[in-house]
């Protein structure tokens, strides 16, 4: 029984910043990675960044650059700094994260989203 909460998100004019945040609760023995996807009207859904476990991170082409994953393991959550905000990045964003509780294989949990609206 794993849950994850998004906040932090809003409306932003093109250019701003926003600080989206996920936490995961529930058991938890360990997390594999966390993410952020976002969809678009229209669109598929999308990864925008993950970070596995030692911290290494990888990122859409599209965000390169301006947008920043980063993870607190002690108090299991994931943030994701967005800069230079564009209005293409308007979206509803999700986190995601890969979590073992006490058995051996990890299981793949989705946060509900939260939108991000960037006006020009």
């Amino acid at each position: 029984q794993v849950q994850l909460v998004e906040s932090g998100g809003g409306s932003v004019q093109a250019g701003g910043s926003l600080r989206l945040s996920c936490a995961a609760s529930g058991i938890i023995f360990s997390i594999n990675s966390m993410a952020w996807y976002r969809q678009a009207p229209g669109k598929q859904r999308e990864l925008v960044a993950v970070i596995i476990s030692s911290g290494s991170t990888n990122y859409s082409d599209s965000v390169k650059g301006r947008f920043t994953i980063t993870r607190d393991n002690a108090k299991n959550t994931v943030s994701l700094q967005m800069n230079s905000l564009k209005p293409e990045d308007t979206a509803v964003y999700y986190c995601n994260a890969d979590i073992r509780d006490w058995r051996p294989s990890s299981k793949d949990y989705w946060g509900e989203g939260t939108l991000v609206t960037v006006s020009s």
